[in-house]
C-alpha cells in the first residue's frame, strides 16, 4: 500500500487517451512515393474505420505491470520461469506469492494462456502466455503459435467477463521473433476478436517499450484507421496475408474446399451462372481502368508522357494486379511449393527460394503463377532480399518462357527490382547460362550484375548458413552425388598422373 499522501506508482487507464483520441498526433506515415490509394478505389478495406473499436484501443509506453486493468499479460517460457524485462517487472510488483502460484500451474505450452491472481498488482489477474521461438524455416508454425497466444488471452478475458486487458509484446527479443511481423499478428488478432466477440470488453491496452513504440504507431493505422481518409491511405500497405475471419494465419495448401451438393445441377443453374458472370462486369479490377489505356500506351511509346506520369501509371497497373492476387484462390499454385520464404543471408537479408523442378509450366495457369508470385513477394520486397533459384534436375517442361519473364519484370513494382540484391543460380547448365546471359543482356537492364552462378551448395553456404535455408531433398541428393563424382574424378586423375610419372 502506498504511504499516506504518496502518489501511486500504478497507472489508471481511464487517464490514458484512446487511439481514436490520438488522431492527428502522428503515426507511422506511409511512403508518399508509394501512394496506391487511387488504384485501389472500389476495394473495401479488410479493416474498415470503426470508431467504436478505436475507443477501446490504448497505446501505452511503459511497464504493463503498472496498469490497473482487470488483467495484464505476462510473457514467459514453458516453465513460467523466464527472466525478461516484462516478466521481471510483473514479478517485482506482484510479490513472492506469484512465484508460488506459478509453481502449482506446472508450466504452460507454447501458444497457451493460463490465469493467476494479480496479488500486489493493481490488476486483479495475470494472464501468462508462452510465445514461440522464431526460426525462419518454421515460420508458419511460429505465426500460428503467436496467434494462439493473443487469441487465447483474449478468450480468457471474455470468459472471465473482464472489462479491460493490458497486452505486452508477447514475442520477446530472446525468442527472436521479428517485431514488425509479430505486431501485424497481434493487431489483426485483437481486431478480429473485438469485431466478433468483444462486446463486453471496454479497453485493450498495448503496453510497449520505447524501442517498440515506433513500430506500433506505424502499424496501428493499418488495422485501426481513425478516419475514412486514414483507412484509404493505409489500404495499400496492409499485408497480403491477413488471416481468416479470426485473424488466424491461413496456409492455402492445407485448406480443403468442399462444394455444396457436388454434381447436382438445377434446371435454371445455367441461366443463374450467366447472370452471375454478367454481374461481375464492371466490378473486376481490369474493368475499371481509368482513362483511355490505348492512348496512354501510345503516349508512352512516343515519349510524350513525363517520367512521373509513367511511374504513376505503372503503380496503378501494379496495384490492380496486387488486388487481384489478394482476391483470387491461388491454393493450387501454392501447393506446388515452387516459391517460399526461408531464413536470412550473412547480411541479414530475407532469402526467397525458387525451385525450378516444381514448376510444371505446361500444366499450370501461367497467369495464376504470376499472381501468386506478386501475392507472396509484395510484402517481402519492401526491404532488401535475395533469391535462390535451384535449377537442379529441371527439364524442358520446367523452363519458363522468356516472354513470361519479361512480362513479369515489366509488371512488378519498382521495389522488387531495387531491393533484390542477389540472384543465386544453383546447379546451372551451360544452356541455362547462355539463356540467362541473353535475357539479362537484351531483355532486362540492371539484372546481369546480380546473377551469380553456383555449381555446388558449398558455394551457396558461403553466402548464407545452411540452417537458414530450407533445401529440397532431391537437391541435397543431387549435390552430394555430384560432389562425390568430382572428388572421385580428381582422385583418379591424380593416380593416373602419378602412374605416368613413375
Amino acid at each position: 500500500m502506498d504511504p499516506l499522501g504518496a502518489r501511486s506508482q500504478f497507472v489508471d487507464i481511464q487517464t490514458l487517451p484512446t487511439w481514436q483520441q490520438q488522431l492527428g498526433e502522428g503515426g507511422g506515415d506511409p511512403d508518399p512515393d508509394l501512394d496506391l490509394s487511387d488504384s485501389l478505389q472500389g476495394f473495401p478495406s479488410p479493416f474498415p474505420f470503426r470508431p467504436d473499436i478505436n475507443r477501446k484501443i490504448i497505446l501505452f509506453c511503459g511497464d504493463v505491470a503498472l496498469l490497473n486493468c482487470t488483467a495484464i499479460v505476462n510473457t514467459s517460457n514453458e516453465s513460467l520461469s523466464d527472466k525478461n524485462p516484462v516478466s521481471d517487472g510483473v514479478h517485482r510488483l506482484a510479490g513472492p506469492e506469484l512465484r508460488d502460484e506459478l509453481f502449482k500451474l506446472k508450466g504452460c505450452r507454447t501458444g497457451e494462456a493460463k490465469l493467476t491472481k494479480g496479488f500486489s498488482l493493481a490488476a486483479r489477474f495475470i494472464v501468462h502466455t508462452v510465445g514461440p521461438k522464431y526460426k525462419a524455416k518454421y515460420r508458419t508454425a511460429a505465426e500460428s503459435s503467436l496467434f494462439s497466444c493473443y487469441r487465447n488471452t483474449m478468450q480468457l478475458a471474455a470468459e472471465q467477463s473482464m472489462a479491460s486487458v493490458g497486452l505486452c509484446v508477447v514475442s520477446t527479443a530472446k525468442r527472436g521473433y521479428p517485431l514488425e511481423d509479430a505486431t501485424h499478428i497481434a493487431f489483426r488478432t485483437v481486431r478480429r476478436f473485438l469485431e466478433n466477440h468483444g462486446n463486453n470488453l471496454e479497453a485493450v491496452v498495448f503496453a510497449v517499450s520505447d524501442s517498440e513504440e515506433s513500430v506500433y504507431r506505424k502499424l496501428l493505422p493499418l488495422y485501426y484507421p481513425r478516419s475514412e481518409e486514414e483507412e484509404k491511405v493505409s489500404l495499400p500497405f496492409i499485408p497480403a496475408d491477413i488471416g481468416n475471419t479470426e485473424g488466424e494465419p491461413v496456409v492455402p495448401e492445407r485448406q480443403i474446399r468442399i462444394a455444396e451438393k457436388p454434381g447436382t445441377l438445377e434446371d435454371d443453374s445455367e441461366e443463374e451462372s450467366l447472370r452471375s458472370d454478367l454481374g461481375q462486369v464492371g466490378n473486376h479490377a481490369f474493368a475499371r481502368m481509368e482513362g483511355d489505356v490505348d492512348k496512354q500506351r501510345k503516349q508512352i511509346l512516343q515519349g510524350q508522357m513525363s517520367e512521373a506520369a509513367i511511374l504513376k501509371q505503372h503503380q496503378r497497373n501494379y496495384g490492380r494486379w496486387l488486388c487481384r492476387a489478394r482476391a483470387e484462390d491461388l491454393s493450387d499454385v501454392a501447393a506446388l511449393k515452387a516459391l517460399y520464404q526461408t531464413g536470412v543471408d550473412m547480411c541479414g537479408r530475407t532469402v526467397m527460394v525458387l525451385v525450378g523442378r516444381n514448376i510444371p509450366v505446361t500444366l499450370i495457369d501461367i497467369e495464376k503463377a504470376l499472381l501468386y508470385f506478386i501475392h507472396v513477394m509484395d510484402h517481402i520486397t519492401v526491404k532488401e532480399y535475395v533469391m535462390v533459384y535451384f535449377h537442379t534436375l529441371t527439364g524442358e517442361h520446367n523452363h519458363l518462357d522468356s516472354d513470361f519473364l519479361k512480362n513479369l519484370y515489366d509488371i512488378v513494382d519498382a521495389k522488387f527490382k531495387k531491393n533484390l540484391k542477389a540472384f543465386y543460380f544453383v546447379h546451372p547448365t551451360f544452356r541455362s547460362k547462355v539463356s540467362t546471359w541473353f535475357f539479362t543482356t537484351f531483355s532486362v537492364s540492371g539484372m546481369k550484375d546480380r546473377v551469380r552462378y553456383l555449381d555446388t551448395l558449398q558455394q551457396l553456404f558461403t553466402c548464407m548458413r545452411p540452417e537458414q535455408i530450407d533445401i529440397p531433398p532431391f537437391v541435397l541428393d543431387y549435390d552430394a552425388r555430384e560432389s562425390h563424382y568430382c572428388v572421385s574424378s580428381s582422385i583418379r586423375y591424380c593416380l593416373t598422373a602419378a602412374l605416368i610419372v613413375f
